[in-house]
């Protein structure tokens, strides 16, 4: 088959990417739907008589958070090395097509569901075998955190600080926003937290750095509708969209998956966390098992005795209540800068509350943080807090 033409259009801001692939040689519809999708929990395929029409919503705004050569990057090594994600068959002005997966989206009850929740936990295990370097393309001079590579979460608190600062400016921002989210003491709050983690931080186990998703949302989990030739049951599972991936703390990407059990981004309040439904301790055991049995050499863990056992998953629990907090940071930052379209047409009801749901993580991070280094001494014997 010839590769398809692809005709962009251009959409204005919140509007609709319509592409139209002009096939060149006949193809079923039944080919097509193999072929190409536009990733995205706001993605349709469209077959119509004598081609394809592929419609992709643009819900993330800001070309300064969005980085599409990097996950295009990212997406070609881990499907052409890993077989991990969706392949690229093309790219054009404002967006790409990719695979296509005959699936249906997890719902927030599908991630809570016991088999499920143990696939999240070995489809998670096997992108965090990825070997960093090579995503990252660093050279042998260059291997390693801090020289070839930084971690995500702090990179991009780092890069969102300003923007964020300058959406809060903002004539239509009231007073009692700005005090709530108070960016100068989340500065504060969150290089005396990044210091705190340094005493804590166990970069050989629960926290070793990989390469991590960063947004295990249950929008951004397929199932496979044909289940057939598959012989790893966990494998139904398709992890998408790769924006945010990027090197991370292992207990990092588990602590955000976390905290996705607590969202409901179709609720009445989407913008809002409920703690209740955080995962329990037995919930989180069940993940955890998962990951660890597809993290090891195969041989390696049945020859742990239980208190080993037991000893790994109490480690990997702390670590991801220790990095727990970063994540509830780097998405309140996140939702101030995706506010800044509303807060300047003075929208006064948003189809999503970027500032409420910055307000809710930003709340959620600091009282993690006071219950965290209120109630531990780091190694050393100093308070931090």
């Amino acid at each position: 088959m010839t590769s398809p033409l692809l005709s962009p259009v251009t959409p204005s801001p919140g509007s609709f990417s319509v592409v139209r692939p002009q096939i060149t040689t006949s193809i079923s519809s039944e080919s097509l739907r193999a072929l190409v999708e536009v990733l995205g929990a706001s993605s349709s395929l469209h077959l119509r008589e004598g081609g394809v029409e592929v419609v992709r919503e643009d819900g993330l705004r800001h070309a300064n958070i969005r980085l599409d050569a990097r996950e295009l990057h990212t997406l070609h090594i881990l499907s052409s090395r890993y077989g991990i994600g969706p392949r690229v068959y093309g790219t054009f002005e404002n967006g790409r097509v990719e695979e296509y997966f005959e699936s249906t989206t997890l719902t927030p009850s599908d991630i809570r569901e016991p088999r499920i929740s143990r696939w999240i936990g070995a489809r998670m295990a096997e992108l965090h075998s990825v070997d960093i370097e090579v995503v990252e393309g660093t050279s042998p001079q260059t291997r390693g955190e801090g020289k070839g590579w930084d971690i995500g979460v702090k990179k991009n608190v780092q890069c969102w600080l300003g923007p964020a600062e300058e959406v809060l400016t903002l004539p239509h921002v009231s007073d009692t926003v700005r005090r709530e989210l108070d960016l100068q003491a989340f500065k504060r709050e969150w290089h005396a937290y990044l210091d705190w983690l340094s005493t804590v931080d166990d970069t050989h186990n629960g926290s070793r750095r990989v390469f991590a998703h960063n947004d295990t949302q249950y929008g951004n989990l397929l199932r496979l509708q044909d289940q057939k030739d598959l012989v790893d049951e966990h494998r139904q599972l398709i992890v998408v969209d790769f924006e945010y991936a990027s090197p991370n703390p292992a207990s990092f990407d588990i602590a955000n998956h976390f905290h996705e059990w607590t969202a409901d981004y179709h609720s009445p309040t989407p913008h809002l966390l409920n703690p209740n439904l955080y995962p329990t301790e037995e919930e989180r055991r069940n993940l955890y098992l998962a990951y660890l049995n597809h993290t090891a050499i195969p041989e390696e863990l049945p020859m742990l005795d239980d208190s080993e056992l037991q000893l790994q998953l109490k480690n990997l629990d702390d670590q991801v209540r220790y990095w727990s907090p970063a994540s509830h940071a780097m998405w309140a930052i996140w939702g101030i800068v995706q506010a800044r379209e509303d807060i300047e047409g003075n929208v006064e009801e948003p189809e999503f509350d970027y500032i409420g749901y910055s307000q809710c993580r930003m709340s959620a991070f600091r009282q993690e943080i006071h219950k965290l280094m209120s109630s531990s001494v780091p190694r050393g014997g100093r308070e931090l807090w």
